[in-house]
């Protein structure tokens, strides 16, 4: 289990529409992704910190967990307070689908 990893949170999250960010690279999220979620890879969070404003919420996620957690420390550092690590991209997937209507 992830550490610090909250699924009431994500859940809380998902509900309020936040914008999903898989931070995997283009291959990995060509083989599978969540729907309606944006690819950033890990490697562009920094130089793409634009597509992040005007959010409420933010839920970033990858393959592991790994990756996501780094790219919650690089939005934190540049002033975002609303980042949830929402860990795995499936485990993200199983949320979305179980609080779709």
């Amino acid at each position: 289990m992830l550490s610090g990893y909250n699924k009431e949170k994500l859940v809380s999250y998902i509900k309020n529409n936040a914008f999903l960010v898989d931070v995997r690279t283009p291959e990995e999220f060509a083989e599978g992704h969540v729907s309606g979620s944006t690819n950033i890879p890990l490697d562009q969070v920094e130089n793409q910190l634009e597509k992040f404003k005007n959010h409420s919420e933010i839920v970033v996620f990858c393959r592991s967990g790994n990756r996501s957690g780094q790219a919650k420390v690089i939005l934190e550092n540049n002033g975002f307070t609303n980042v949830l690590n929402g860990g795995t991209w499936q485990n993200v997937q199983e949320v979305k689908t179980g609080v779709q209507p």
